[in-house]
C-alpha cells in the first residue's frame, strides 16, 4: 500500500470538513495542535492553504557517487554519524555523514553546534549545496532539510514538496498529514473569485490550484498552482487597499490651504544648496494634497540621504502662512533634538522660532511649551511620543508629520492625526522599496518617492573582508581615530549563546576595549539597555566623548554624527541588506571620506549577496535585491502595520499577477463597491476571515 493509500484510508476513519478544527484529526493532540497554530493551521481547510516553500524533482537528486568536486547539487541521505568538529581558531563546526544507496559524503556546517541537537543519526537529510575536496569529498550545504527517520517520497521520481515547519512538527509529519485528508477535502471546496477574475489572470480554478500545489506531476504543475494562490492574495490586498482608500477619501474632509509662497521662496532662496528634482516633485504632490479640501494622507519614501527633513519642513511652512500649527513627531528623543537644531538654524533669519516637546522636558517647560501650543499662532512642534499624550492639545494643528512612520504602531500615527481638526498627515520612511511594491503595500495611501540624492555626497567606500584581515582592519580603525575621526563597530548579537558561535556586542567590547582601543575610549550601546541609558551613550558618542562605539542595530535610526567615518560590521551574513544600508547611512554625514567595512569569513551565497550591497549605495536597488532573496517576510506584515502578510504572493516576483489583480480589484469595486453582488459573496466571506480589516472596510459579519 501506497503512503497516500495508507493516509486515505487513516483518515477515513472518521469524516472531516473544511471548519473541522485540527484537534479532531487522527493523530493530533495537544502538543501537536499547539504547534500546527503556530503555522496558522487551527482547521482541516487551512492544511489545504498551508503550501510548501520549495519543491524537488527526486528524479534530478544526485546519487552521492557521482558528486565531484566543483559540483553544486542536491543530494538525499541518511544520517550515519555525525559530531560537533573544533578548531584552533575556536570555531566549532558541525558534521554529518550522509548515505544514500550509492555511497556516503561529509557534510559541514560551520559555525553551526547547535546542529548536533537538531539532527539524529538515522535520520534523512536533504541537503543542497557545493562539493569540494577536503580530506576527502565534502558537502557545504546551503540550505537543509530534514525529512525525518526515513522518507519513501523520494522514490520514484515523484516531485517531493517540502512545507514550512517549526518546532515539534517536522516537514514529513506536516507532509502525512496533508497526504492523509487531502483526498477527502478537495471534493469539498468550491472557488469563489469571480469567473471573470480568474479568467482574465489565466489561472486555474481554486481546487485545480489546491491539487497542484500539493501533488504536483511537476515542478512546473506546482508553479501554476501557486500562481493561482499568489492571485488571490494579491487581489485580496487590492481590494482592501483600494477600498480603504475609497473611504477615507470619501469622509476626508480636511482644511484647504491657501498655496502661500512667501516663507517657502525665502526659505528656498537661502539654503545652501539645490532642491532635488525628487524633493520638487514630492513638494508639488504635497502642496496639492494641502491646498485641496480633503484630508492629506501621504506617504514620503526616501533613501537615506534624499532630503526628507528639508520637504517636510517645506510642508510645514506651508501650514504656517495659513496660521496653522505644524507637528512633527520622531521615534527618539536624539532625532527629535537633530530636527530642532536643523529647523532652528535655517528658521533663523525669518524669525521662526519652533518649539521641543519631548519626556524630558522639566515640568516648567512643558507649561511653557503648552502655552505656546494653546495659542492659535503659526507654530512648528518638534517632539516625540509626548506629542500623542492625552494632555498635548493643539490649538489650531493643520499638518502632522510622522517621521520613521515604521518605528510607530498604528495606534500612535492615528493618535497624531487625531489631534486638532482634521488636520493633514504625512508619513516619512527611510526604508526605499519599489514603487510598484509601495503601491500594493501602501494601496490607502498616496505615495511621494525621493528617488535622487544630493549632489556633492562623497561616496561610502565599503568593502567586505576576511576574517584573516581582521588586524589590517582594526589597525586602519584606529588610525582614523587617530586623525580625530569616530567610528561604529556592529555586531548582530548582545551576548554570546551556546547555540551560535557570533560575536557579540557585550564580549567585543570588552575585547576591544582592553586590547585593539585600549587607548581609546570605547562605549557600548544595545538594546537592553534603558531609554535614558542609550540616550547617554549617543549624546556622549555625538559630544566626542567617546571615540569607538560598539553597538547592535539600535543605531539604525538617523542620527547624524557627521565626525563618524568608519562603520565595521561582523558576521555581515546576519543582516538584512537594506539592514546594512541603514547602518551604512550612519556614516559619511560630514563630508569626509568615510568607509564601511564588513568582516567575516562568509558563504560563498552570502558572499554573492553582500556584493549587491557593496556594489552601489541605491537603496531602492538593495531593496529590490533585498526582497528577491529574502523574500517579504513579516517585514509589513499586520502585525506591525494594520497590513496584511502575504503568505504566498511576492509582488516583487508576481509583478504580472499583481498587475492583473490590480485591474481585477479596480474592476470589482467598480462594479460593486460593497461586495453585495451575489457572485461576490464567497470572497467577501473569505476575506472576513483572513483579514480583521475586511470586518471594517465590507462590515462582515
Amino acid at each position: 500500500m501506497t503512503r497516500d493509500a495508507r493516509g486515505t484510508a487513516a483518515a477515513e476513519t472518521r469524516r472531516v470538513f473544511l471548519d473541522t478544527p485540527v484537534t479532531y484529526l487522527k493523530g493530533v493532540g495537544p502538543k501537536r495542535a499547539e504547534a500546527l497554530l503556530r503555522l496558522n493551521i487551527a482547521t482541516a481547510g487551512d492544511l489545504l492553504f498551508h503550501v510548501p516553500h520549495r519543491y524537488e524533482d527526486a528524479s534530478t537528486v544526485a546519487a552521492i557517487a557521482s558528486l565531484e568536486p566543483g559540483m553544486d547539487a542536491t543530494v538525499i541521505g541518511q544520517v550515519v554519524s555525525k559530531g560537533v568538529i573544533p578548531t584552533r581558531k575556536g570555531l566549532r563546526i558541525f558534521q554529518a555523514v550522509l548515505r544514500d544507496g550509492t555511497g556516503m559524503i561529509e557534510v559541514s556546517w560551520p559555525g553551526q553546534p547547535y546542529l548536533d541537537r537538531q539532527i539524529q543519526k538515522g535520520e534523512t537529510l536533504l541537503v543542497t549545496g557545493a562539493v569540494r575536496f577536503f580530506h576527502g569529498r565534502q558537502m557545504q550545504p546551503r540550505e537543509f532539510v530534514n525529512l525525518g527517520e526515513d522518507d519513501e517520497g523520494t522514490s520514484g521520481g515523484r516531485v517531493l514538496s517540502v512545507y514550512p515547519a517549526t518546532e515539534g512538527l517536522g516537514v514529513k509529519a506536516i507532509r502525512a498529514l496533508i497526504d492523509g485528508y487531502i483526498d477527502q477535502l478537495l471534493p469539498l471546496v468550491v472557488e469563489y473569485l469571480p469567473a471573470s477574475a480568474v479568467a482574465r489572470a489565466r489561472v486555474p480554478q481554486l481546487p485545480d490550484a489546491l491539487r497542484m500545489v500539493h501533488r504536483p506531476g511537476s515542478i512546473a504543475e506546482a508553479e501554476v498552482g501557486r500562481s493561482r494562490l499568489a492571485f488571490e492574495e494579491l487581489l485580496f490586498v487590492q481590494i482592501l487597499m483600494r477600498r480603504a482608500n475609497a473611504l477615507a477619501r470619501a469622509r476626508r474632509e480636511g482644511i484647504a490651504f491657501e498655496n502661500r509662497r512667501d516663507l517657502t521662496s525665502r526659505l528656498k532662496g537661502a539654503l545652501p544648496f539645490e532642491l532635488t528634482g525628487a524633493q520638487i516633485r514630492s513638494l508639488r504632490e504635497i502642496f496639492a494634497d494641502m491646498c485641496s479640501d480633503r484630508r492629506m494622507h501621504r506617504l514620503l519614501q526616501g533613501d537615506v540621504g534624499s532630503g526628507k527633513t528639508i520637504v517636510a519642513l517645506f510642508s510645514a511652512l506651508l501650514a504656517m502662512e495659513n496660521g496653522r500649527q505644524a507637528a512633527i513627531m520622531a521615534p527618539t528623543e536624539l532625532l527629535a533634538e537633530q530636527h530642532l537644531r536643523t529647523f532652528t538654524r535655517l528658521l533663523a533669519p525669518f524669525g521662526i522660532v519652533p518649539l521641543l516637546l519631548t519626556g524630558r522636558l522639566a515640568a516648567r517647560e512643558r507649561r511653557e511649551a503648552a502655552e505656546r501650543m494653546a495659542l492659535a499662532a503659526p507654530l512648528l512642534v518638534v517632539g516625540t511620543h509626548a506629542l500623542v499624550q492625552d494632555a498635548t492639545t493643539f490649538a489650531r494643528l493643520g499638518l502632522a508629520v510622522i517621521d520613521e512612520q515604521h518605528r510607530f504602531g498604528v495606534e500612535q500615527r492615528k493618535a497624531l492625526g487625531g489631534k486638532g481638526e482634521r488636520p493633514d498627515v504625512l508619513l516619512m520612511s527611510a526604508t526605499p522599496i519599489p514603487r510598484s511594491l509601495a503601491l500594493t503595500l501602501y494601496g490607502d495611501l498616496d505615495v511621494s518617492i525621493l528617488d535622487e540624492k544630493p549632489p556633492g555626497r562623497i561616496p561610502i567606500t565599503t568593502a567586505l573582508r576576511p576574517e584573516s584581515a581582521r588586524g589590517r582592519v582594526l589597525q586602519f580603525i584606529d588610525r582614523e581615530v587617530a586623525a580625530g575621526r569616530q567610528a561604529y563597530v556592529v555586531y548582530p548579537v548582545i551576548e554570546e549563546s551556546e547555540k551560535t558561535d557570533l560575536k557579540a556586542a557585550t564580549t567585543m567590547h570588552a575585547e576591544l576595549a582592553g586590547g585593539a582601543f585600549a587607548a581609546r575610549r570605547v562605549g557600548l550601546l544595545h538594546g537592553r539597555l534603558s531609554g535614558e541609558e542609550k540616550d547617554a551613550v549617543m549624546r556622549a558618542f555625538l559630544a566626542r566623548e567617546l571615540d569607538v562605539l560598539v553597538a547592535t542595530t539600535v543605531i539604525e535610526v538617523g542620527i547624524d554624527v557627521p565626525n563618524a567615518t568608519v562603520m565595521l560590521i561582523e558576521h555581515p551574513e546576519r543582516f538584512g541588506l537594506s539592514q546594512l544600508h541603514q547602518l551604512r547611512g550612519r556614516v559619511g554625514r560630514g563630508g569626509e571620506a568615510s568607509y564601511c567595512i564588513l568582516l567575516g569569513d562568509v558563504s560563498r551565497e552570502s558572499a554573492e549577496r553582500l556584493a549587491v550591497f557593496v556594489g552601489t549605495e541605491d537603496g531602492f536597488e538593495i531593496a529590490r535585491a533585498d526582497l528577491r532573496l529574502r523574500g517579504m517576510g513579516d517585514l509589513f506584515g499586520e502585525r506591525q502595520s494594520g497590513l496584511p502578510t502575504f503568505r504566498v504572493a511576492d509582488p516583487l516576483r508576481d509583478e504580472l499577477l499583481n498587475e492583473q489583480a490590480r485591474e481585477a480589484a479596480t474592476a470589482i469595486l467598480d462594479a460593486d463597491p460593497e461586495l453585495e453582488r451575489p457572485e461576490h459573496a464567497g470572497m467577501r466571506r473569505v476575506m472576513g476571515q483572513r483579514y480583521r480589516r475586511s470586518l471594517e472596510l465590507f462590515r462582515v459579519g
